[in-house]
């Protein structure tokens, strides 16, 4: 009798030392794959050298309050990316690289990097220093927005709120967004998909003055949809947006390169527009199927 309870108790304890262990190990399991993925946002495998330049990159993260809008400036080099979630602070990460001749000079160079967050998030260093910082920010999915680039591209996810951005050279990726939406790229290509059925707040605008526009939404979308290019052409697989113009006498018809027109009984203004870049328009729906 005592040896049958001997092995039960051991058995317990052996069964608690299994469950403490898997335990532990799912808490490092999820701890690596929180760390890979923000480690992945600026990799030290993406340094590069050359005969006369090395690079040297640096992740930085730091939280802030949320609350106010957030200002983000990445000055002369640089991406931003922002994404709405379900959280009631702003997780910032800067991925700070600097080039120099040697690696010590470029981790110099990273070094003599701030990145600042009163009055807005930006990032200063020497005039003469060649760096970059990209960032990427988590922020509450209502949260006012204004960034700031001039090399680097805008992306922005699940964010609603008054939302107003620009950037030099860089390309402009948006999804899933509500409220004012407002910004423009010189060069770059712009890339909008819409969710839901229609849009939730004032509108977009959004503008490039060389790059190619596409925009994704559903086919049930209600929404007015103003979009143009003055040089490029212009596609849509979505029956009310894929009209085209007709010279009778001539015979031949032809795509026009503005649209203004309500779809699904209109709605609010989506207006993507651009100056030298083809414009393509396409269902979400049919893409999802493949």
């Amino acid at each position: 009798m005592l040896s049958r309870v001997i092995n039960s108790t051991l058995v317990l304890v052996i069964c608690l030392l299994c469950g403490l262990i898997a335990s532990g190990q799912t808490t490092l399991d999820v701890r690596e794959k929180v760390k890979d993925k923000s480690s992945s946002f600026c990799s030290d495998n993406n340094n590069w050298s050359s005969d006369n330049k090395e690079s040297f990159r640096d992740l930085r993260e730091m939280t802030v309050p949320a609350g106010g809008p957030l200002n983000v400036d990445s000055g002369r080099n640089g991406g931003i990316s922002v994404k709405g979630e379900n959280r009631s602070d702003v997780l910032i990460r800067a991925c700070v690289q600097a080039w120099g001749t040697t690696l010590d000079a470029a981790k110099s160079a990273v070094a003599s990097v701030r990145i600042t967050t009163s009055g807005g998030i930006r990032a200063d260093g020497p005039e003469d220093s060649n760096y970059s910082v990209s960032f990427q920010l988590l922020v509450p999915r209502t949260t006012d927005l204004s960034l700031k680039a001039h090399n680097g591209g805008i992306s922005i996810n699940s964010v609603s709120g008054h939302i107003d951005f620009e950037t030099e050279n860089g390309g402009v990726n948006l999804s899933d967004l509500s409220g004012e939406v407002k910004g423009r790229t010189t060069n770059g290509g712009v890339n909008v998909s819409l969710a839901g059925k229609s849009w939730e707040g004032s509108g977009m605008d959004v503008q490039t003055s060389n790059g190619g526009v596409r925009l994704q939404l559903p086919q049930n979308y209600a929404a007015n949809v103003e979009t143009g290019t003055v040089n490029g052409g212009f596609s849509s697989d979505i029956p009310a947006l894929n009209v085209t113009t007709e010279n009778v006498a001539g015979g031949w018809k032809s795509r026009p390169k503005e649209i203004k027109t309500a779809i699904n009984g209109g709605g609010a203004p989506i207006r993507v527009t651009t100056t030298n870049g083809g414009i393509r328009i396409t269902s979400s729906d049919e893409s999802s199927r493949y």
